[in-house]
């Protein structure tokens, strides 16, 4: 099942998780251990993240590390992007409609 990227920084622990990452690479038993949910909880959202395309999975060795591709971060700024620039220029005409009074 291919997931959406919003699906996955929908739920706040994964949000967490792509924070964790962004610095670095962990293995799995890495990233559980700055939870207090339970490991087989992490591998389930690591299981979204992976499926989203947001965590990408490297064997190396026996160990087997998870790191963030921002790439599919693209797709939420655009989205972003358009409600910034729409309350960019609503607060504009509210601040030049304060300023005429």
């Amino acid at each position: 099942m291919r997931r959406d990227v919003f699906q996955a920084i929908a739920d706040p622990t994964r949000r967490e998780i792509i924070g964790l990452l962004a610095n670095k690479s962990l293995t799995l038993n890495g990233v559980a251990e700055n939870f207090e949910i339970s490991r087989p909880a992490i591998s389930k959202h690591i299981k979204i993240l992976t499926e989203c395309g947001l965590v990408i999975i490297k064997q190396q060795g026996r160990e087997r590390f998870c790191a963030v591709d921002f790439n599919r971060l693209k797709e939420v700024a655009e989205w972003v992007t358009q409600y910034h620039r729409f309350w960019n220029e609503k607060l504009d005409a509210l601040g030049s409609f304060l300023e005429g009074e």
